[in-house]
Protein backbone atom coordinates (compact mmCIF):
# COMPACT_ATOMS: atom_id res chain seq x y z
CA UNK A 1 0.00 0.00 0.00
CA UNK A 2 1.37 3.31 -1.00
CA UNK A 3 2.59 5.49 1.87
CA UNK A 4 2.36 8.63 -0.12
CA UNK A 5 -0.41 10.87 1.61
CA UNK A 6 -3.98 11.46 -0.59
CA UNK A 7 -4.03 14.53 -2.15
CA UNK A 8 -7.36 15.79 -3.06
CA UNK A 9 -6.47 19.31 -3.66
CA UNK A 10 -2.67 18.28 -5.49
CA UNK A 11 0.72 18.89 -4.05
CA UNK A 12 1.43 22.30 -5.64
CA UNK A 13 -0.79 24.73 -5.30
CA UNK A 14 -0.27 28.30 -5.91
CA UNK A 15 -2.33 30.91 -4.46
CA UNK A 16 -2.68 33.18 -8.10
CA UNK A 17 -2.61 36.72 -7.73
CA UNK A 18 -5.66 38.78 -9.77
CA UNK A 19 -3.43 40.47 -12.51
CA UNK A 20 -5.09 44.40 -13.36
CA UNK A 21 -4.55 46.50 -15.78
CA UNK A 22 -2.92 50.07 -15.03
CA UNK A 23 -6.14 51.45 -14.87
CA UNK A 24 -7.04 48.77 -11.86
CA UNK A 25 -9.32 46.89 -14.04
CA UNK A 26 -9.06 42.69 -14.05
CA UNK A 27 -7.09 41.83 -17.02
CA UNK A 28 -8.45 38.19 -17.79
CA UNK A 29 -6.35 37.26 -20.70
CA UNK A 30 -3.34 37.68 -18.56
CA UNK A 31 -4.89 35.92 -15.60
CA UNK A 32 -5.75 32.72 -18.25
CA UNK A 33 -1.84 32.93 -19.48
CA UNK A 34 -0.51 32.98 -16.29
CA UNK A 35 -2.20 30.51 -15.17
CA UNK A 36 -1.49 28.03 -18.05
CA UNK A 37 2.43 29.08 -16.98
CA UNK A 38 1.96 28.19 -13.80
CA UNK A 39 0.90 24.71 -14.67
CA UNK A 40 3.62 24.18 -17.45
CA UNK A 41 5.95 24.98 -14.46
CA UNK A 42 4.79 22.42 -12.03
CA UNK A 43 1.28 23.50 -10.13
CA UNK A 44 -1.05 20.98 -10.44
CA UNK A 45 -3.93 23.54 -8.22
CA UNK A 46 -4.34 26.78 -9.30
CA UNK A 47 -6.31 28.83 -6.27
CA UNK A 48 -8.10 32.16 -7.37
CA UNK A 49 -9.75 34.53 -5.40
CA UNK A 50 -8.11 34.35 -2.35
CA UNK A 51 -6.39 36.68 -0.41
CA UNK A 52 -2.96 36.86 -2.82
CA UNK A 53 -5.76 37.60 -5.57
CA UNK A 54 -6.74 40.32 -3.79
CA UNK A 55 -9.98 38.80 -2.92
CA UNK A 56 -11.41 41.64 -0.24
CA UNK A 57 -11.14 43.71 -3.12
CA UNK A 58 -12.23 42.03 -5.96
CA UNK A 59 -16.32 41.52 -6.24
CA UNK A 60 -18.20 38.27 -6.97
CA UNK A 61 -19.04 39.34 -10.83
CA UNK A 62 -14.80 40.07 -10.94
CA UNK A 63 -14.40 36.98 -9.25
CA UNK A 64 -16.91 34.67 -11.36
CA UNK A 65 -15.17 35.83 -14.28
CA UNK A 66 -11.76 34.98 -13.63
CA UNK A 67 -13.50 31.42 -12.67
CA UNK A 68 -14.89 30.80 -15.88
CA UNK A 69 -11.96 32.45 -17.99
CA UNK A 70 -9.11 30.81 -16.32
CA UNK A 71 -10.99 27.40 -16.43
CA UNK A 72 -11.45 27.27 -19.73
CA UNK A 73 -7.54 28.30 -20.16
CA UNK A 74 -6.37 25.26 -18.05
CA UNK A 75 -8.71 22.46 -19.78
CA UNK A 76 -8.47 20.48 -16.77
CA UNK A 77 -4.89 20.37 -16.83
CA UNK A 78 -5.30 21.65 -12.99
CA UNK A 79 -7.84 21.65 -9.57
CA UNK A 80 -9.16 25.32 -9.72
CA UNK A 81 -9.82 25.80 -6.50
CA UNK A 82 -12.52 29.42 -5.36
CA UNK A 83 -11.18 31.29 -1.93
CA UNK A 84 -14.76 32.15 -0.32
CA UNK A 85 -13.62 34.21 2.90
CA UNK A 86 -15.85 37.28 4.59
CA UNK A 87 -16.59 38.45 7.81
CA UNK A 88 -20.22 38.18 6.35
CA UNK A 89 -21.57 34.59 6.55
CA UNK A 90 -24.36 35.34 4.17
CA UNK A 91 -21.56 36.98 1.72
CA UNK A 92 -18.84 34.14 1.76
CA UNK A 93 -22.18 31.87 0.98
CA UNK A 94 -22.95 34.22 -1.90
CA UNK A 95 -18.85 33.78 -3.00
CA UNK A 96 -19.36 29.77 -2.57
CA UNK A 97 -22.72 30.27 -4.43
CA UNK A 98 -21.59 32.10 -7.39
CA UNK A 99 -18.11 29.98 -7.63
CA UNK A 100 -19.39 26.93 -7.95
CA UNK A 101 -21.59 28.37 -10.65
CA UNK A 102 -18.74 29.46 -12.32
CA UNK A 103 -16.35 26.32 -12.40
CA UNK A 104 -14.93 26.24 -8.94
CA UNK A 105 -13.56 22.63 -8.01
CA UNK A 106 -13.01 23.19 -4.97
CA UNK A 107 -13.64 26.01 -2.07
CA UNK A 108 -10.96 27.47 0.54
CA UNK A 109 -12.99 28.67 3.36
CA UNK A 110 -11.38 30.53 6.53
CA UNK A 111 -12.61 31.56 9.45
CA UNK A 112 -14.13 35.04 9.58
CA UNK A 113 -11.66 38.07 9.82
CA UNK A 114 -12.03 40.92 12.07
CA UNK A 115 -15.11 40.13 13.71
CA UNK A 116 -13.41 37.28 16.44
CA UNK A 117 -16.54 35.16 16.61
CA UNK A 118 -16.45 32.82 19.05
CA UNK A 119 -15.17 28.58 18.23
CA UNK A 120 -19.14 27.83 17.64
CA UNK A 121 -19.47 30.97 15.16
CA UNK A 122 -16.57 30.05 13.69
CA UNK A 123 -17.85 26.56 12.69
CA UNK A 124 -21.19 27.67 11.64
CA UNK A 125 -19.95 30.61 9.70
CA UNK A 126 -17.49 27.67 7.50
CA UNK A 127 -20.12 25.31 7.93
CA UNK A 128 -22.79 27.13 6.18
CA UNK A 129 -20.44 27.75 3.13
CA UNK A 130 -19.69 24.13 3.21
CA UNK A 131 -23.47 23.31 2.96
CA UNK A 132 -24.35 25.93 0.28
CA UNK A 133 -22.84 24.13 -2.51
CA UNK A 134 -21.32 20.38 -3.25
CA UNK A 135 -17.50 21.20 -3.66
CA UNK A 136 -15.17 19.99 -1.61
CA UNK A 137 -13.25 21.68 0.78
CA UNK A 138 -10.06 23.17 2.16
CA UNK A 139 -10.38 25.06 5.85
CA UNK A 140 -8.03 27.84 5.97
CA UNK A 141 -6.76 28.28 9.25
CA UNK A 142 -4.67 31.91 9.25
CA UNK A 143 -5.10 33.41 12.92
CA UNK A 144 -2.78 36.00 11.91
CA UNK A 145 -4.72 37.81 9.43
CA UNK A 146 -8.03 36.46 11.07
CA UNK A 147 -7.44 37.19 14.46
CA UNK A 148 -8.96 33.89 15.59
CA UNK A 149 -7.36 30.75 16.09
CA UNK A 150 -9.87 27.49 14.53
CA UNK A 151 -9.16 25.46 18.08
CA UNK A 152 -8.82 21.66 18.00
CA UNK A 153 -12.59 20.54 18.77
CA UNK A 154 -13.62 23.14 15.98
CA UNK A 155 -11.53 21.46 13.55
CA UNK A 156 -12.33 17.93 14.42
CA UNK A 157 -15.88 18.95 14.40
CA UNK A 158 -15.58 20.23 10.94
CA UNK A 159 -13.70 17.04 9.83
CA UNK A 160 -16.76 15.07 10.40
CA UNK A 161 -18.43 16.57 7.22
CA UNK A 162 -17.20 14.27 4.16
CA UNK A 163 -16.68 17.03 1.85
CA UNK A 164 -14.09 18.59 4.32
CA UNK A 165 -11.22 17.11 3.48
CA UNK A 166 -8.53 19.32 3.59
CA UNK A 167 -6.62 22.36 5.93
CA UNK A 168 -4.35 25.15 4.68
CA UNK A 169 -2.35 26.30 7.50
CA UNK A 170 -0.70 28.90 7.81
CA UNK A 171 -0.79 29.10 11.88
CA UNK A 172 3.23 28.44 11.71
CA UNK A 173 3.08 25.56 14.21
CA UNK A 174 4.28 22.40 12.56
CA UNK A 175 3.70 20.21 15.57
CA UNK A 176 0.07 20.99 16.47
CA UNK A 177 -0.51 20.21 12.63
CA UNK A 178 1.50 17.32 13.05
CA UNK A 179 -1.17 16.05 15.76
CA UNK A 180 -4.02 17.29 13.96
CA UNK A 181 -3.52 15.36 10.74
CA UNK A 182 -3.33 12.66 13.37
CA UNK A 183 -6.24 13.05 15.14
CA UNK A 184 -8.71 14.25 12.13
CA UNK A 185 -7.42 12.37 9.05
CA UNK A 186 -7.76 15.76 7.28
CA UNK A 187 -4.99 16.14 4.39
CA UNK A 188 -3.02 19.05 5.13
CA UNK A 189 -1.37 21.85 2.78
CA UNK A 190 1.85 24.44 3.94
CA UNK A 191 0.24 27.87 3.60
CA UNK A 192 3.45 28.91 4.96
CA UNK A 193 6.19 28.93 2.11
CA UNK A 194 8.99 29.34 4.57
CA UNK A 195 7.87 25.90 6.12
CA UNK A 196 7.24 23.67 3.29
CA UNK A 197 10.13 21.27 3.64
CA UNK A 198 9.18 21.43 7.39
CA UNK A 199 5.28 20.59 6.77
CA UNK A 200 6.02 18.13 3.70
CA UNK A 201 8.73 15.68 5.80
CA UNK A 202 5.70 15.49 8.93
CA UNK A 203 3.37 14.22 6.16
CA UNK A 204 1.53 17.69 4.47
CA UNK A 205 0.14 16.57 0.78
CA UNK A 206 1.43 19.32 -0.59
CA UNK A 207 2.04 23.80 -0.43
CA UNK A 208 -0.50 26.17 -1.49
CA UNK A 209 2.15 28.97 -2.24
CA UNK A 210 2.84 32.36 -3.02
CA UNK A 211 6.47 31.96 -4.18
CA UNK A 212 5.21 29.37 -6.59
CA UNK A 213 4.59 31.96 -8.88
CA UNK A 214 8.16 32.94 -9.37
CA UNK A 215 9.66 29.25 -9.10
CA UNK A 216 6.60 26.19 -9.09
CA UNK A 217 9.03 24.16 -10.54
CA UNK A 218 11.11 23.93 -7.63
CA UNK A 219 8.26 22.97 -5.02
CA UNK A 220 7.71 20.45 -7.27
CA UNK A 221 10.90 19.37 -7.32
CA UNK A 222 10.80 19.31 -3.17
CA UNK A 223 7.92 17.30 -2.81
CA UNK A 224 9.02 14.68 -5.66
CA UNK A 225 12.31 14.30 -3.45
CA UNK A 226 10.08 13.77 -0.12
CA UNK A 227 8.07 11.26 -1.92
CA UNK A 228 11.32 9.49 -2.97
CA UNK A 229 12.43 9.88 0.21
CA UNK A 230 15.56 11.79 -0.62
CA UNK A 231 15.44 14.68 2.29
CA UNK A 232 18.89 15.87 1.54
CA UNK A 233 17.72 16.62 -1.89
CA UNK A 234 14.65 18.44 -0.59
CA UNK A 235 16.68 20.13 2.23
CA UNK A 236 19.01 21.51 -0.42
CA UNK A 237 15.72 22.71 -2.46
CA UNK A 238 14.89 24.43 0.56
CA UNK A 239 18.10 25.68 1.20
CA UNK A 240 18.62 26.92 -2.96
CA UNK A 241 14.55 28.81 -2.36
CA UNK A 242 15.45 30.30 1.04
CA UNK A 243 16.42 33.60 -0.07
CA UNK A 244 13.46 34.04 -2.55
CA UNK A 245 10.91 32.88 -0.01
CA UNK A 246 12.35 36.26 2.06
CA UNK A 247 12.31 38.62 -0.66
CA UNK A 248 8.75 37.62 -1.49
CA UNK A 249 7.19 36.96 1.72
CA UNK A 250 9.76 38.48 4.54
CA UNK A 251 9.67 42.32 4.19
CA UNK A 252 6.66 43.46 1.88
CA UNK A 253 3.16 41.95 1.18
CA UNK A 254 2.93 38.60 -0.50
CA UNK A 255 0.40 39.81 -3.55
CA UNK A 256 2.40 42.46 -3.89
CA UNK A 257 5.81 40.96 -3.86
CA UNK A 258 4.37 38.22 -6.11
CA UNK A 259 2.95 40.80 -8.51
CA UNK A 260 6.48 42.49 -8.62
CA UNK A 261 7.97 39.30 -9.45
CA UNK A 262 6.08 38.05 -12.23
CA UNK A 263 6.43 42.02 -13.73
CA UNK A 264 10.49 41.43 -13.52
CA UNK A 265 9.59 37.88 -15.08
CA UNK A 266 8.01 39.14 -18.39
CA UNK A 267 4.88 37.32 -17.28
CA UNK A 268 2.00 40.40 -16.26
CA UNK A 269 2.88 43.90 -17.83
CA UNK A 270 1.62 45.30 -14.74
CA UNK A 271 2.69 44.92 -11.17
CA UNK A 272 -0.54 47.14 -10.23
CA UNK A 273 -2.72 46.56 -7.05
CA UNK A 274 -6.30 47.88 -5.63
CA UNK A 275 -6.10 50.25 -2.24
CA UNK A 276 -5.18 49.80 0.51
CA UNK A 277 -2.23 47.73 -1.14
CA UNK A 278 0.27 49.64 -3.01
CA UNK A 279 3.23 48.85 -4.83
CA UNK A 280 6.67 47.91 -3.53
CA UNK A 281 9.37 50.38 -2.94
CA UNK A 282 12.13 50.75 -5.49
CA UNK A 283 14.27 48.98 -2.66
CA UNK A 284 12.32 46.43 -1.92
CA UNK A 285 12.00 45.77 -5.61
CA UNK A 286 15.96 45.94 -6.25
CA UNK A 287 16.66 43.47 -3.50
CA UNK A 288 13.62 41.16 -5.40
CA UNK A 289 15.69 41.97 -8.63
CA UNK A 290 18.74 40.80 -6.65
CA UNK A 291 17.32 37.54 -5.17
CA UNK A 292 15.40 36.28 -8.26
CA UNK A 293 19.05 36.98 -10.34
CA UNK A 294 20.87 35.11 -7.59
CA UNK A 295 18.56 32.42 -8.34
CA UNK A 296 18.55 32.11 -11.78
CA UNK A 297 14.97 32.72 -12.07
CA UNK A 298 15.78 36.20 -14.54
Amino acid sequence: MSTLPSRSFGSVGVAMVTPFTPEGEIDVETAQKLAVSLVDDGADMILLAGTTGEAPTTHLPEKQTLLREVKDALAGRAMLVAGAGSNDTAHAVRIGVGSQEAGAQGLLINAPYYNRPSQEGVYRHIMAVVEATDLPVMVYDIPGRTGVRITDDTLARLAEHERVLAVKDATGDVEQGFERMEATGLEYYSGDDGLNFAWLTHGASGVVSVVAHADAHSWREMIREVDAGDLPGARAVAQRMRPVVRSIMGGGQGAVMAKEALALQGRIPSATVRLPLVRATAAEVAALRDSLEAAGLL
